[in-house]
This record gives C-alpha cells, sequence and structure tokens, in this order.
C-alpha cells in the first residue's frame, strides 16, 4: 500500500518529519489571525511543515481551512500573527524581492489585448527579467503551445490559457511555484490532461510546487506528499507521503492502490 507518515492528530497540530537538508520552505508554529476583538478570526493556528526542496506537495482540506491563506502567507501576501516562515532560508519578504516564488490561481487573468507570447513577457518588462529568465517561445513550447504564440487569450480555451498563466509563471525561473486551485473551473477532461502536463512541467524543470486543491483524486495524483489541513482554526492534520509508480499516469486511478490512498484521504477530511 503506498501510504506512509499516517499519524494524524485531531485536536492538534501534527508537523511533517524533518528533512535531512534543508527544507526549501520551513512553516513553523505559524498563526494567521484577521480582525480584531470580537470580530477575530484566526484562520492558522500553529501550522508546522517542512517542503522539501524539488517536491510537489498538494494542500486539501475542507473549505475555510487556511490553504490559500497558507500559500499566500508564504509568499508574503498575509501577514503572519505568530510563527515563522523561512523560503530557502530567507523571509517570505525577502524571497519575494528576489523573485524566489511565482503565483498561479483558479484565473488565469491574462491581459486580453496582449498576445499569448506577450501574455508570459509580462512580468520581464514589470520586474525586469535580468539574465536567469527563461525564454517566453520555449516556455509557451514546454506547456504545449507552440504554434499559438501570437494567439490573443479569447482566442485560447480555458485550458489553453492556464497553460499560458502556467507559462508567465516560470519566466522568471522560479525555485517555487504556488498554485491556488489553478484548474478548479476546468471541465474534468481538461483538468486531467493539465493534472499530467504539469507533472511532467514539473520534472522538466525540478520547481518545487505547492498546490491547493479540493479534489481529492487530484491531490493523490499530483503530490509526493499530501498536506491535509483541518478547519477552524487552519492546522495541521497530515503530511502523507505518497508513494506511486513514476511517471505517473491517469490510468493509475483506476488501480486499488490509488483507491486506498483516495479513501484514506477521504477519512482525513471527514474527520476534519
Amino acid at each position: 500500500m503506498a501510504i506512509a507518515a499516517m499519524e494524524p492528530d485531531a485536536a492538534h497540530a501534527a508537523p511533517a518529519p524533518r528533512s535531512a537538508t534543508a527544507p526549501a520552505i520551513r512553516v513553523a508554529g505559524v498563526d494567521v489571525t484577521f480582525g480584531e476583538g470580537p470580530g477575530r478570526v484566526s484562520a492558522l493556528k500553529d501550522v508546522c511543515v517542512d517542503i522539501a526542496e524539488g517536491s510537489f506537495v498538494t494542500i486539501l482540506g475542507p473549505s475555510g481551512c487556511g490553504k490559500s491563506t497558507l500559500l499566500r502567507a508564504i509568499a508574503d501576501l498575509v501577514p503572519i500573527s505568530a510563527g515563522s516562515i523561512d523560503v530557502h532560508g530567507r523571509t517570505p519578504h525577502d524571497a519575494r524581492r528576489d523573485r524566489n516564488f511565482s503565483f498561479v490561481f483558479q484565473d488565469a487573468t491574462l491581459l486580453p489585448w496582449r498576445s499569448a507570447i506577450d501574455n508570459v513577457r509580462l512580468p520581464l518588462e514589470v520586474g525586469g527579467g535580468g539574465d536567469a529568465h527563461a525564454d517566453p517561445a520555449d516556455l509557451l513550447a514546454l506547456v504545449g503551445l507552440r504554434g499559438r504564440e501570437n494567439a490573443l487569450p479569447d482566442e485560447l480555451s480555458g485550458g489553453m490559457r492556464q497553460r499560458v498563466a502556467i507559462a508567465r509563471a516560470l519566466v522568471t525561473r522560479p525555485k517555487i511555484l504556488l498554485m491556488d486551485e489553478p484548474f478548479g473551473a476546468l471541465d474534468e477532461i481538461t483538468r486531467d490532461k493539465l493534472n499530467e502536463e504539469l507533472l511532467r512541467i514539473w520534472r522538466e524543470t525540478g520547481t518545487t510546487i505547492l498546490f491547493v486543491t479540493h479534489s481529492i483524486p487530484e491531490a493523490a495524483f499530483l503530490g509526493q506528499n499530501v498536506l491535509t489541513l483541518a478547519a477552524h482554526p487552519g492546522r495541521v492534520r497530515e503530511f502523507l507521503s505518497i508513494d506511486l509508480p513514476e511517471p505517473r499516469r491517469l490510468a493509475i486511478r483506476d488501480t486499488m492502490e490509488f483507491i486506498e490512498i483516495t479513501a484514506h484521504l477521504r477519512k482525513q477530511l471527514e474527520a476534519c
């Protein structure tokens, strides 16, 4: 059975095991609260997890458990109230300034008057790409859009627009890619295709990926590890290692091995 490190604690945070080498991201005892006084809301409580360099971690949990808040805290988009976050040994603010990570949202947010390749170029024009940036045309080829460089967003399908958004996120050669339900609005067939494509891109680039999803099969298929969060307040329920044959193909979802993993994850969510 391809499940490891299954020691959930429904009442308290369950930190992931520390890696032998320095992780890409270390979240240590992090709280995030919004508001003041009676209206104060605790979004995350005592969250501890290490994300290994080059790993693919999916984040799963019920609505309101702080999945997106955790990504935004790592990206220095929301302040933390307690604890610490290290990104390659630096603060999220310093990592953001040095463009160590990129963000992909559910909406591709492409500029409608710019072609696909010009949308990919946008981060280089806004912040300066330096010598380390990737070639936009090569990235469009990487995400399967060779020949569509000059297409406008309204000439592309929803899945194609998300491919452009992924290429744009990779153009600065980020070490970390933060993805907040990027395929949530797509139909199931397109979503499945992009799941396979994303794994291929991850293998080719070696980028550390954190991927938020509400889909149990998607979390199990994509993640080397699945971080399950419990709600009210958001806290770590489990950090689960997934050991499936590589490279992963969609057909693996029909195997008993995969079904056992998703059944386990479903039980964890039901207990949250």
